[in-house]
């Protein structure tokens, strides 16, 4: 089914190839980078598959040589100039976008190149399965810039990899390659950069052949399953992000990152 809307997208493409439809994400000049209105159109490009009777597997990817950068750094407005209440509805954008594709009913894959990193990551761990090619890394560099990972997306890896391991990806910032997010489990499947697309096609071929109905309760209800606890307690994460913002060390974090230098921080 045509979306006339997505059509009229900057940051969003949809094509379709009988029941399986592709989202592709179009800032390749930034690495994909969300900003807050390709995070805006990654929304409503989900949403509008409620309506989509005809589509039963969703792949999502990135254009270029990245999967997603994750959150845009330039697309910050001056805080100074926004009131605190709007600043928690900005900061929502990102989790808004991962419930959406959380809450997408058919199937979905990451068709997965190059860099996920931080808001990238969230985005795909939050598909159904992910197929990636051998250039495919992960990486949080949310706490070295002094916060904390947002988008209600810390649930996601934990469900993936487990406590520790999430632990060594989001407190430690450790990036990992494509053949440690096989043996992880959030790889699914790995294979030659050429051979992306048509390896994940021949995943999605083969779920968009199962009964769609039955496949899609299944994965709804694994999926309440999973993260029904995370999304009791993790209401909170956007609240906890303003705050780590307001810290000394917040300031320090993002000069030692710029400069490539050892941060010292003070708690403060």
């Amino acid at each position: 089914m045509k979306n006339d809307a997505i059509a009229n997208y900057q940051y969003v493409t949809r094509s379709g190839e009988g029941y399986i439809t592709t989202l592709t994400m179009q800032r390749p000049e930034r690495a994909n980078a969300l900003s807050h209105a390709h995070l805006a159109e990654l929304e409503h490009a989900a949403l509008s598959l409620r309506d989509d009777p005809d589509t039963r597997v969703v792949i999502l990817t990135g254009a270029g040589k990245h999967f997603s950068s994750g959150a845009d750094l330039q697309d910050v407005p001056a805080t100074a100039e926004i009131p605190l209440v709007q600043r928690r509805r900005r900061a929502r954008m990102g989790e808004r976008a991962i419930e959406a594709i959380l809450g997408v009913d058919q199937i979905t894959i990451a068709a997965w190149r190059g860099g996920a990193m931080g808001g990238g990551a969230c985005v795909a761990t939050a598909c159904d399965f992910r197929v990636g090619s051998h250039s495919a890394f992960m990486e949080y560099p949310e706490v070295d810039l002094g916060i904390n990972l947002m988008w209600k997306s810390l649930p996601l890896i934990v469900s993936l990899v487990g406590p520790a391991r999430a632990k060594r990806l989001v407190a430690g910032a450790e990036r990992a390659d494509a053949q440690t997010l096989y043996d992880w489990g959030v790889l699914d499947h790995i294979t030659d950069e050429g051979n992306l697309m048509a390896k994940t096609m021949e995943v999605a071929a083969l779920y968009a052949s199962k009964p769609p109905i039955a496949a899609q309760m299944v994965k709804q209800s694994t999926n309440q399953l999973a993260y029904a606890l995370g999304n009791a307690i993790m209401h909170m994460d956007v609240d906890q992000n303003l705050f780590a913002a307001t810290s000394e060390d917040r300031g320090a974090a993002i000069n030692a990152k710029a400069n490539k230098e050892t941060g010292k921080f003070t708690g403060n």
